[in-house]
């Protein structure tokens, strides 16, 4: 179902738990709470049922509508509106897997769209319910709990990026494996990825501190968020040292890849200077067998008694010089 949680909040806590939207509206108003409404890709007509209701600005709703934004915090009126990109670590394929996250605040109502199963809001409406006292402070706990959660969620990910980098630089130096530059490559863009995901959020978190005071938010909440701008930081820091590293490690891979390439034209090289220098060993025994092997009638040292001995001196001594000289050379 597209509305996976749908209740009414009075001093921090679910007095209603309504079966539609149009129920939550009635109650909201009637008992003077706070509505959350968490939905899960839902279908045009739903979210504009909800914009309806709660007067969302049009330029929101179309981004909410479109799907695939940036990060991003926008303020119309009284009501904010946030994109989120949380990400999940896959272990079966060691692969980051991003969601998309839009977050609607306003005076009396939270309403959450999550396009992947990430992040677990479950969690966050857990936690909050069981802390009234924090619930109570209204739509801004909300979204800071919701804020904390992604940020949180981050951790595994970029344990698990820092882990698939430790295995390519323990990779590049030991096994010459041909597909480690495509590793490299498929891993540098899922950082640069998560790098637009999560840079925004600091200046996201710092627009929602400068305008705390103003808009009357709780200093324990400022407090927390804080303390949220400060790991959103340290995360994108890693991740930005991860590019760094990767970007190394492809120019290293491919240094050695030529350094290999070269080795080995070297290693050929020796083997066909060997293999010619033998060649041509044996080939000056060869030359002069075949032309003393022509039985020509006519021929200088025919009948001569030492000709045979001195063909095969002739060969030997061709063969011992064309040795020498290789052997000089290092040829052989």
């Amino acid at each position: 179902m597209p509305i996976i949680d749908n209740a009414v909040y009075v001093a921090g806590r679910r007095i209603e738990n309504p079966s539609s939207l149009e129920d939550t509206f009635e109650y909201m108003r009637a008992q003077n709470g706070m509505a959350w409404i968490g939905m899960f890709r839902p279908t045009p007509e739903e979210i504009q049922q909800v914009a309806n209701e709660f007067s969302l600005h049009p330029l929101a709703v179309e981004d909410a509508l479109t799907g695939h934004q940036r990060s991003k915090i926008e303020r119309y009126g009284e009501i904010l509106f946030t994109v989120l990109r949380p990400a999940r670590y896959d272990d079966a394929s060691e692969t980051v897997e991003f969601g998309e996250l839009h977050v609607f605040v306003g005076p009396d109502f939270v309403v959450t769209i999550r396009h992947a199963e990430s992040p677990d809001l479950a969690r966050v409406r857990h936690r909050l319910e069981s802390q009234p006292e924090l619930l109570a402070k209204g739509p801004e706990a909300v979204l800071y709990a919701i804020l904390d959660e992604v940020v949180d969620e981050y951790t595994p990910v970029v344990d698990g990026v820092e882990n698939d980098i430790d295995e390519i630089e323990d990779a590049l130096f030991g096994s010459g494996d041909p597909g480690l530059s495509k590793r490299i490559y498929e891993l540098s863009r899922e950082t640069i990825a998560f790098q637009r995901a999560t840079q925004p959020l600091a200046e996201m978190l710092d627009s929602l501190l400068r305008g705390g005071d103003k808009h009357g938010v709780d200093i324990e909440l400022q407090r927390a968020l804080r303390d949220v701008h400060d790991h959103a930081l340290k995360t994108i820091e890693r991740i930005a040292g991860f590019r760094v590293i990767l970007d190394n490690a492809l120019t290293v891979n491919a240094t050695l890849v030529t350094q290999r390439q070269t080795d080995t034209a070297l290693v050929q090289n020796e083997q066909v200077k060997k293999i010619s220098g033998w060649a041509a060993i044996l080939f000056g025994p060869t030359l002069v067998g075949t032309i003393y092997g022509m039985n020509f009638v006519y021929m200088p040292e025919l009948e001569w008694v030492f000709g045979y001995p001195m063909a095969l001196a002739l060969m030997a001594a061709t063969s011992a010089a064309l040795y020498v000289t290789f052997k000089r050379r290092h040829w052989l």
